[in-house]
């Protein structure tokens, strides 16, 4: 391609795309205990869940260093500009660090051309960000136009999120043991919605069981968009394929989204969502 798309474990992307494009991606670190691990590289999805089941705590995460940046932009040809897709600066710090590694590498090689966005968002809202990035350099797009697309097209994108569990977000101290037995005891299930002006996750919905909750977030995507000419939907699932294709075959009955992309989270994403959390985004009119 000519121009470079980078993005981090935060994004949770189709790998047969990733393939296709040439994605270049950054992974982010897991800490299990005194055990360090790089998402995708060292860390497989089959192990990350045996590892998850057995933990009491959850892992930590942290970001991508500056130099790991660094690393894979060097890594990309001088004469190609680079586009780096980052996660949401309202969850990490993975943004900064981009940034960082972006004024490294210029300090070396002035003549670089790099663009580090904040996406707002995370897992398939960045794979919907970069699918659209992939189109718009195919069209010939220059790349400031491409920058300025982009940062046009996060703002509207959407993202959206139901939990089948609580069990992660209790852990993870985002919800009380106390509230979390309750709401388990109910069967209350969490919808969610990445927040327009930081890219933070606020709980917009507590919903009494999963057939309902599910309802609920399809109803919900009719509340931001009723265009949908060209319009891609984005699902992804924590291994739990069996229910978001259902999901997207429910959505797909019910609005008229021109392409659809599906993929299951990463273990960063996976980490704080528990088993069976779909993530849904597209863009809003």
């Amino acid at each position: 391609m000519t121009v470079q798309i980078v993005i981090d474990g935060g994004a949770d992307v189709p790998s047969s795309f990733i393939e296709k494009h040439d994605i270049k991606v950054v992974p982010l670190n897991l800490h299990f205990g005194e055990e360090e691990y790089k998402t995708g590289v060292d860390l497989d999805l089959p192990e990350f869940y045996r590892k998850l089941k057995a933990a009491d705590e959850l892992p930590r995460s942290s970001s991508p260093s500056p130099n790991d940046f660094y690393e894979a932009f060097k890594a990309v040809p001088s004469d190609v500009p680079i586009l780096n897709l980052a996660l949401t600066q309202g969850l990490s710090s993975t943004y900064e660090h981009a940034e960082m590694g972006k004024k490294m590498l210029l300090e070396e090689e002035p003549d670089r051309t790099i663009a580090v966005i904040n996406t707002k968002t995370a897992s398939c809202g960045v794979a919907l960000l970069a699918d659209d990035a992939v189109k718009r350099i195919n069209e010939g797009m220059a790349f400031p136009d491409l920058v300025a697309h982009m940062e046009e097209r996060l703002e509207k994108a959407t993202t959206l999120f139901v939990l089948k569990t609580l069990e992660n977000v209790i852990k993870g101290g985002r919800l009380d043991r106390v509230k979390g037995a309750i709401a388990k005891t109910l069967n209350i299930k969490l919808l969610m919605k990445g927040t327009e002006e930081v890219g933070d996750i606020d709980v917009t919905e507590k919903v009494r069981g999963s057939k309902k909750a599910v309802r609920r977030l399809v109803e919900q995507i009719g509340e931001y968009t009723s265009d949908f000419e060209n319009k891609t939907i984005a699902i992804s699932h924590c291994n739990d394929e069996e229910n978001a294709k259902a999901l997207l075959e429910r959505i797909q009955s019910t609005y008229p989204f021109t392409s659809s992309i599906i993929t299951e989270m990463g273990p960063l994403i996976s980490t704080y969502s528990g088993e069976g959390g779909l993530v849904v985004a597209f863009y809003k009119d």
